[in-house]
């Protein structure tokens, strides 16, 4: 029974998790949000645990010395993901300020925030300092999808990137040594000899078991097929070895392997990212529901809220912005850019992962004071944060001038002179629009034309760092090379997104299906099927136009089709509230009075010239 117990309890997680992450993405919310209130619930439902005080059923299905170490796998998982996803290229304008931001901004966050833990929740100084130092952390759980919707300029979202995936093992190490300190009463030398001990151990480690994958690999020592599950053993491996020679080395140790792969040029390890960011997905939505649902209801009530909302407040509005401008004193940054910096420090799964293990502890080492608030104190700073910079971040980067202006660009690879001709329409409705053509004429032509353009292969690794792809939500691949274009699609779509990368339909008819490129290898058909980019060339070079049409209730589809014949090829619907909709093979795209409709039209039926 117990164990049939569990697998549902378990099964539920599961799928409220995924539920939980595709609803966010539908109403536009950060995930954590759901995920926190399914918990809440989850553990308010399964009610309180009357053998064990303090605790609920929870607890009996999957017990803390079982659940705390996968818990503490998974966040080496994360971490992992998060060091392959940094490169140090980032840093050549920003190194400094993330540097200070790390240390100075760490120290100020903690100093400030454990003030506030004792003057507003009461709680003893010794529980303020560890509830002070796990919450210096931000982390790439919760920063990553933010940065995703608010879309800040690449500077300030390089900082913040770099800060959340960095500064998470720093809150960690530094959660562990002032337990040392403050709970088992540890000397300042042993204190600092941990700290050494840790940095050293995490760094070795991590760069040693970075050297040895990337040696395996370069002499094909491991198979295509079990280069995922090596890379995943050798970072739990490598984080298990940390945290026994010293506890939370690991995390440094995960962190650094990450970058250390994430920056070598010796073998490709963008399949394994690809992976690791699918895991990340489901290892956050089930972490996040497990530990939340671990909050007893009796500690819920016991937390004096007022306070608590109060304290959060503080954070955000006195002890982020403090921490930035100390750490940006002499540097050069501009006012809105510190600003931006200032309102975006959402905790995430380290925080939570963190305050559950030490909590679980916390009560048998007799500390003094509510020992009892500190983990629910620590969830409640964890929504907070996450809901007032998810729901303000966006208004606040426009507000300041750096938003990148969410997602209606389009990137057009191919800049020959119908694409030009697309990209100045499109641009004559107020969409960003970015060609990149390997053509130094084309691009040239491009950007003589007035539109921003690229010279290069958007399929190079350094392509996001050679042009700015800020506010740019869709790619039309439309080279002459349909190979090329479906390549473009698959490279891509881990950045935008497979329903955001559109080609012109393919001239499979007639071919074998051993010729044929795999679905799997393309993107959305562009127009409508059938239509492919030699057949749209071919009526651009006889004289066809892109034309944008007002349609009203009097001139509708039916007379856009009578004036201008079958042939008349609809490309876009801009829709009153500028939104940009494109038509493709598998949508119907159905336009409606107060739409403009931009197509590609021949001479008007009866010869009278297009309007």
């Amino acid at each position: 029974m117990e164990n049939t117990l569990a697998l549902a309890f378990l099964s539920a997680i599961l799928s409220l998790g995924i539920a939980a992450q595709w609803i966010a993405w539908r109403i536009k919310l950060p995930s954590i949000l759901l995920l926190l209130g399914i918990g809440f619930v989850l553990g308010v439902v399964c009610g309180d645990n009357p053998q064990l005080p303090g605790t609920n059923i929870t607890d009996e299905i999957i017990p803390h010395h079982l659940l705390f170490p996968v818990v503490s796998i998974c966040v080496a998982i994360i971490m992992f993901e998060g060091g392959l996803t940094l490169q140090l290229r980032e840093l050549e304008d920003s190194g400094q300020i993330v540097l200070r931001i790390v240390s100075i901004g760490v120290l100020v966050s903690w100093v400030l925030a454990t003030l506030a833990c004792i003057l507003l929740i009461g709680m003893h100084p010794r529980v303020a300092a560890l509830t002070g130092a796990i919450l210096v952390v931000t982390g790439p759980t919760v920063i990553g999808p933010l940065l995703r919707h608010v879309r800040p300029s690449r500077r300030v979202s390089s900082i913040l990137k770099w800060e959340g995936i960095v500064i998470d093992p720093i809150g960690a190490i530094l959660a562990v040594l002032t337990y040392e300190a403050l709970i088992h009463q540890g000397s300042a030398a042993a204190v600092f000899g941990e700290l050494v001990k840790i940095i050293v151990i995490g760094l070795s480690l991590g760069i040693a078991t970075a050297a040895i994958m990337i040696w395996l690999l370069r002499r094909y020592l491991i198979p295509d097929f079990l280069h995922n599950p090596a890379f995943l053993a050798a970072a739990i491996g490598t984080f298990t070895l940390s945290n026994l020679l010293a506890e939370e080395a690991g995390l440094v140790t995960a962190t650094i392997f990450g970058i250390a792969l994430a920056n070598q040029k010796q073998v490709p390890v963008r399949h394994v990212v690809e992976f690791k960011e699918n895991l990340r997905v489901l290892l956050i939505s089930t972490l996040f529901i497990m530990l939340s649902a671990r909050i007893t209801s009796a500690q819920i009530e016991a937390l004096p809220w007022g306070r608590t909302a109060l304290f959060a407040g503080i954070l955000i509005l006195a002890v982020r912005p403090l921490s930035v401008l100390a750490s940006t004193l002499g540097q050069k940054i501009g006012a809105p850019e510190k600003a931006m910096l200032a309102g975006m420090a959402p905790r995430g799964i380290v925080a939570a992962a963190v305050a559950s293990i030490f909590a679980a502890g916390l009560a048998d080492k007799g500390v003094p004071g509510p020992a009892e608030q500190f983990a629910p104190a620590i969830f409640a700073v964890i929504v907070a944060t996450v809901c007032v910079y998810g729901l303000l971040g966006v208004p606040l980067a426009r507000l300041l001038g750096i938003s990148s202006g969410g997602d209606r660009g389009v990137l057009i690879v191919g800049a020959q002179p119908l694409c030009r001709e697309i990209g100045l329409v499109l641009k004559s409705e107020d969409i960003d629009v970015l060609m990149a053509d390997t053509n130094r004429a084309n691009a040239t032509a491009a950007r003589m034309a007035g539109l921003r353009s690229f010279y290069g292969n958007v399929l190079s690794d350094d392509v996001e760092e050679a042009v700015d792809l800020g506010g740019i939500g869709r790619v039309f691949a439309m080279t002459p090379n349909d190979e090329v274009n479906s390549l473009i699609s698959v490279q891509l779509k881990e950045h935008f997104g497979s329903a955001m990368m559109y080609q012109p339909s393919m001239p499979d008819a007639g071919k074998s299906a051993e010729r044929t490129v795999s679905r799997d290898l393309k993107a959305r058909v562009l127009f409508r099927d059938g239509i492919t980019l030699r057949d749209l060339q071919r009526r651009h070079d006889a004289g066809a136009t892109i034309k944008k049409t007002p349609l009203t209730e009097s001139f509708g589809m039916e007379q856009f089709r009578a004036r201008y014949g079958g042939d008349a090829l609809p490309l876009f619907l801009i829709t009153p509230t500028g939104r940009l909709r494109v038509f493709t093979a598998d949508d119907d795209v159905t336009p409606q009075p107060g739409d403009k409709l931009i197509a590609m039209i021949s001479e008007p039926v009866g010869g009278a010239k297009a309007a």
